[in-house]
């Protein structure tokens, strides 16, 4: 379990080539996420940029960006299971056909975008996610990160509030 003192990190998972409505959320999260770190209210983002699915029995798993991807989605479908969460409708397994070889491979489709919240080396939160019927966008997930790290008043100035 994490402190209130470990090192806010997160990461942003950007989907490349997707479309122009995508691409200006995608843009107002980047903006949001450099604001919170100029302000101090996180240490550090990372932007990850992957495609619109990825087969994890193919060549994939033998690149290190794909031998990323797929650990970071093996970790963030056990913080879904440890949360009574579920990723499956933002991370769906699909069986393709190849047209060149004809055989069936599986395939996992990426969602368009992704966040990751981390204290120090703790996974806290991944989005988008969905508990029952109630769902959690990345939009969410950073308007509730920002009324936690931004509006709550720092340790010295609640102290001066109960000197007075």
């Amino acid at each position: 379990m994490s402190s209130n003192t470990d090192p806010v990190r997160l990461e942003l998972y950007v989907r490349t080539l997707s479309p122009p409505g995508a691409r200006t959320r995608q843009e107002q999260v980047l903006k949001r996420l450099q604001r919170l770190e100029d302000e101090g209210h996180i240490d550090d983002f990372y932007v990850k940029v992957w495609g619109r699915q990825i087969d994890p029995t193919t060549n994939a798993a033998e690149t290190d960006q794909g031998e990323f991807i797929l650990n970071r989605i093996a970790e963030f479908k056990q913080w879904a299971l440890a949360n009574n969460t579920t990723l499956e409708s933002f991370y769906q397994t699909r069986e393709q056909s190849s047209s060149i070889t004809g055989q069936d491979h599986t395939t996992i489709v990426l969602p368009k975008m992704g966040l990751a919240e981390y204290h120090g080396n703790e996974l806290e939160q991944v989005t988008p996610c969905s508990h029952g019927d109630d769902v959690t966008s990345v939009v969410n997930h950073l308007d509730a990160l920002e009324r936690r790290l931004v509006d709550q008043p720092t340790a010295s100035a609640a102290a001066t509030v109960a000197e007075e």
